[in-house]
């Protein structure tokens, strides 16, 4: 018969942004240890409120299964002495299992017997396997941690309770000094704590002290009463997924409610008063049916819906204390002049080591002259590209900027149309921040994308060149997602850039303010930048003999890996692959300097591998170069039948390995083919 077990931790109110991880890792970890330990189970549900993190185990065994394992253990001349006896070896090894020699027997293999012994465990109930749990949740891993009262043990915040229920029984057990019961907390204000009755009544008995345990039925009912919202008043309201996802981290019994501001602040910039709603007060923003901001905005109590009047009042109170400082940097910043803010960055530090951002920013103008050329931008891209990279940082001495850091670049746009600036210089100031995540969008005109490129080029140079390296997962300078931004944008806009080439081109640059150093370690950098961009179903070898081809545009790179894993799908792709590398691996031999001479030939099939060779032509078409690639295996594969490659003549070995040199040089623009695994 089957058991439901229900494992719950109480802790103090958990950062929004860890609630969710850590439920789906809480959910991992526990289904790993059951698994680990041979206690079957049928499925796993997981719970989170921000003051809890909590497992149901369905159709848990009543015990483990059974254990029977076959050992192998020394030869039966080294486990047996001239008398007969089992030697200490012998002893050993059965020692080492709980057997004695008594479990000895032995087994013949390939004409020479050995030990073998079989180990058999009973499995234990499974109430003895769960006295485990503690180490389970010991073992959790969190970006913060703390320690608390006089506990050394660093969690994620305190431990109030921990519950472990088998149907209805509750276990007793230890973790962190917290003796295990069945005792929950219920809401903090609402609720009162609560004795949790069996695995299968959680839920109600939470709800009962006003607390949704389950995430996705909160987070439904969040959505519920905005939709009644949105139907009640006629509006829209932008449901973001971020900021749904840390809503319903913040609260245990949520209640939607809408709220307003004065019209007069819709004046200010959109962008601001989103900012200010979003990202400073966890407000959904509210528009009109044709998708203008409307002075509201829907909130989301942590509590029931008793006396919300007061809860909007203060709410909408709060606000407007944001919204008079957006107003007020907002009419200030417009006396400002960019040129002398663009002054005062001298005296803004970039990094202690690598000097001001005026410097940081005269190496990004001449690299994004540098690349201008490249990206083949007209005369008129040119200029803007120039003003832009003089004066693209000055917003950072901004009153708006400073308060809202999170406007920085968009407030940039925004003040230099208002001075008179073009439109290609400013959308440039706001473009070169983009990406500004992972999946961030990319800048749309030429001009923000190559100060784009020119600015986190330089940003990545910089740190490099004095030491600053990622490493680990540590990267306080977010330097991944700086370079991960450079090869996003080179293959949204396709530009024919060689990225070695670039590299190699920014390092004979010579600055005043800093010079360049640690170029092997920026190139490898980069590569594991574009590796992270190929299509994670892609295998490591694909990725890994992509990457040591010698081409060195994103585009190329990208396309590459992606024919290579879709021929591997097709028939024909272990013997193609199989061909070229054995090209490789001999053309790894082939003298410098020589050339294969068609004088030297001696059968038909070099000669016929000699011309396919010199007239392959391959593009940028990377599908297309591994059909021509592939379509030469039945040549390649003559050749290597009816031709000894490292033949006793000097001469003809040297130039049948030059042969072999030229094709590779040629398929090194897919791949290096010898380091495709086809077993």
């Amino acid at each position: 018969m089957t058991k439901n077990v229900l494992i719950e931790l109480g802790l103090e109110e958990l950062p929004a942004y860890t609630v969710t991880p850590s439920e789906r890792q809480l959910g991992e970890r526990v289904a790993a240890f059951l698994t680990e330990n041979r206690l079957a189970f049928d499925s796993i549900q997981t719970f989170s409120t921000p003051r809890r993190l909590a497992v149901r185990v369905l159709g848990l065994a009543e015990q483990q299964t059974d254990l029977s394992e076959d050992f192998k253990g020394p030869a039966k001349k080294i486990a047996l002495d001239a008398d007969g006896h089992f030697t200490k070896a012998a002893e050993g090894f059965v020692r080492g299992k709980g057997l004695t020699t008594a479990d000895i027997r032995f087994e013949e293999i390939k004409g020479e017997e050995y030990v073998y012994v079989t180990k058999n465990e009973t499995g234990r109930p499974a109430k003895e396997v769960l006295a485990g749990i503690p180490e389970v949740l010991a073992a959790m891993t969190f970006p913060v941690s703390m320690h608390w009262a006089s506990n050394s043990f660093a969690y994620i915040r305190p431990v109030h309770t921990f519950t472990v229920l088998v149907d209805d029984e509750a276990l007793e057990l230890d973790f962190l000094d917290i003796q295990s019961g069945r005792i929950s907390r219920g809401h903090r204000f609402l609720g009162h704590d609560v004795e949790l009755q069996t695995a299968d009544s959680y839920e109600d008995d939470l709800r009962s002290v006003f607390v949704i345990a389950d995430a996705k039925e909160r987070q439904q009912l969040i959505v519920d009463q905005i939709k009644a919202i949105e139907v009640a008043q006629n509006v829209q309201v932008e449901i973001d997924e971020d900021l749904l996802n840390e809503v319903l981290n913040l609260v245990e019994y949520p209640t939607a409610f809408m709220g307003s501001f004065d019209a007069k602040y819709l004046d200010v910039p959109e962008e601001v008063l989103v900012t200010s709603m979003k990202n400073h007060q966890r407000y959904f923003v509210v528009r009109d049916q044709a998708g203008k901001l409307l002075p509201n905005f829907i909130s989301v109590r942590n509590g029931n819906d008793q006396h919300i009047e007061n809860v909007v009042k203060g709410n909408e109170k709060v606000l407007v204390a944001r919204l008079e400082d957006g107003e007020f940097f907002w009419r200030e910043d417009q006396k400002l002049v960019i040129a002398d803010l663009v002054a005062k960055l001298e005296h803004v530090t970039f990094h202690e080591k690598i000097g001001s951002l005026s410097a940081h920013m005269d190496r990004t103008k001449v690299i994004a002259e540098h690349l201008a050329a490249m990206a083949e931008l007209s005369d008129q891209e040119r200029t803007d590209l120039a003003r832009a990279a003089s004066i693209y940082k000055f917003d950072l001495l901004t009153g708006m900027v400073g308060e809202f850091d999170e406007l920085q670049g968009i407030m940039g746009e925004k003040y230099a149309l208002l001075a008179g600036e073009t439109a290609g210089v400013a959308a440039a100031i706001r473009e070169h921040y983009l990406p500004n995540s992972a999946e961030g969008e990319l800048p749309e005109t030429k001009v923000g994308a190559v100060l784009a490129l020119a600015d986190k080029l330089d940003t990545m140079l910089s740190f490099f060149s004095v030491g600053l390296i990622p490493s680990g997962s540590n990267d306080p300078y977010a330097l991944r997602r700086a370079t991960a931004g450079i090869v996003r944008i080179l293959d949204k806009f396709g530009w024919n850039i060689p990225l070695d080439e670039l590299i190699a081109s920014l390092y004979d640059l010579h600055f005043e303010s800093l010079t360049y150093d640690n170029q092997d370690a920026v190139m490898a950098f980069i590569a594991a930048r574009i590796e992270k961009m190929m299509d994670s179903s892609i295998p490591k070898d694909i990725r890994e003999a992509v990457l040591a081809s010698d081409t060195h545009v994103v585009k190329e790179l990208l396309a590459a890996s992606s024919a290579i894993f879709q021929k591997s799908q097709e028939s024909g792709y272990k013997e193609a692959v199989e061909s070229l590398a054995r090209v490789f691996n001999l053309a790894e031999k082939a003298p410098a300097g020589v050339a294969a001479a068609a004088d030297l030939f001696e059968n038909e099939q070099e000669k016929a591998l000699f011309a396919a060779a010199e007239g392959l032509v391959l593009t940028g078409d990377m599908a297309s170069n591994l059909d021509k690639l592939f379509a030469l295996s039945p040549v390649i594969d003559a050749f290597f039948d009816n031709t000894m490659v490292m033949a006793d003549d000097e001469a003809v070995k040297n130039n049948r390995l030059a042969l072999l040199a030229v094709l590779t040089a040629k398929a090194r623009k897919v791949a290096a083919f010898n380091l495709l695994n086809t077993k």
